[in-house]
């Protein structure tokens, strides 16, 4: 559920690259949902970074967080400003090294970037879905990457990899097709949603619907819900950050004026700063799909849905090894929460490695540049990878 971070340009990008697309789930052999609904025509969009070896061994799918989509590194042009969003990982001699492995990633169903969402034209009414779209799962999200990998050929991944709720996907892929999963890196992620978390996704789609350019989700050949979308965002974003980051980096410093305004503009730098925020969200998200992505990650829960109550049971389903990581400053998805699903994968005698990285910026510290954790993704993937080749 986290930002893009924006990053300078280096000599280690892997470059250009594609958006690609797949579309499968042609009717009538429709996409069967959890909720029961039928989806097809399904297209996901995807991008690739490195070479696939020849016995395709060294795949890794790489899974987005909420506002995130299938540009996961380099650039569409050479004169792009601002890369994919987790180019500071992803690249040669990076953390998740290109030279060596073969990184895919693609935009979640339910997105609004090149996947089948809301904002999608229904075949059967050549409208966009609108709020006719079905709602949709972790799970859901799952299966449709499953059937991209099929359509690559690939039967095995050398890892998962995701942070947030992509962090919710690497989990359920391991429980789900745990045959094709060697290893899975949850990075500031949990197995289901606090009550806190809930909330504040249910206020953001309050915020949404409230909007009286919402019009019940049929906004698209009209003024869109702008402002609802962009304190939905501002809500989610303050959850990203810490009291530390805030504290840091604005204080009560004041915006570009040396005393009150005596009225409600943006007085202080926070003020201005989430407006900002909010304002640049709009311009390239769709406010259903912000809805239908925070409610797939609300009700997602692998104690009941994959353990009948039980997170030791659910975790007796994977071999997976795994890296599991939290930030001490992540109060959204906190380390207790992380510590409950390694004790969980312990009893099951599984290979995992934990590790809580000091880190004062929140959530949003996996997305950023981080000598440990880069170290950490970089060594635990050399070793499955040469443990793999045995």
């Amino acid at each position: 559920m986290s930002e893009y971070i924006e990053h300078d340009k280096d000599a280690n990008s892997v470059g250009i690259v594609e958006k690609k697309v797949y579309t499968f789930a042609e009717p009538p052999m429709e996409m069967v949902l959890e909720s029961g609904a039928k989806l097809g025509p399904v297209t996901l969009a995807y991008e690739t970074c490195g070479t696939l070896n020849a016995d395709r061994s060294n795949a890794i799918l790489v899974l987005h967080a909420l506002s995130g989509d299938s540009h996961v590194a380099g650039y569409y042009k050479a004169e792009d400003d601002k890369p994919g969003w987790w180019d500071n990982m992803v690249g040669p001699g990076k953390g998740i090294d290109t030279n060596k492995y073969f990184v895919i990633c693609s935009n979640v169903i339910g997105g609004c970037m090149g996947s089948t969402g809301p904002c999608t034209i229904n075949p059967k009414t050549v409208m966009p879905y609108g709020l006719n779209f079905p709602v949709i799962t972790i799970g859901d999200m799952v299966d449709a990457q499953k059937a991209l990998m099929d359509h690559l050929g690939i039967k095995k991944l050398l890892a998962v990899v995701g942070g947030s709720i992509g962090g919710m996907q690497v989990l359920e892929w391991c429980i789900r097709y745990p045959q094709m999963v060697t290893a899975a890196i949850p990075l500031a992620s949990t197995t289901r949603h606090s009550a806190l978390t809930i909330a504040f996704n249910e206020v953001a789609r309050q915020a949404i619907m409230a909007d009286p350019k919402w019009n019940n989700g049929d906004y698209y050949f009209g003024p869109k819900p702008d402002l609802g979308l962009a304190v939905a965002r501002m809500i989610g974003h303050i959850t990203y950050l810490s009291d530390e980051s805030m504290r840091h980096k604005f204080g009560r410093r004041l915006q570009d004026k040396s005393d009150f305004s005596f009225n409600f503009d943006a007085d202080f730098q926070v003020e201005s700063y989430l407006r900002y925020q909010g304002k640049k969200f709009v311009e390239r998200f769709d406010a259903n799909s912000f809805l239908y992505l925070t409610k797939a990650a609300d009700y997602y829960d692998l104690e009941i849905q994959h353990g009948n109550g039980s997170e030791v049971h659910a975790f007796s389903k994977t071999t997976a090894k795994f890296l599991v990581v939290s930030f001490t400053s992540d109060w959204l998805y906190p380390t207790y929460q992380s510590r409950s699903m390694v004790k969980a994968m312990k009893k099951n005698g599984l290979d995992v490695s934990f590790c809580e990285i000091e880190a004062k910026w929140g959530h949003d510290a996996f997305l950023l540049s981080n000598e440990r954790l880069f170290a950490l993704i970089k060594g635990f993937l050399e070793r499955v990878y040469s443990e793999s080749q045995k």
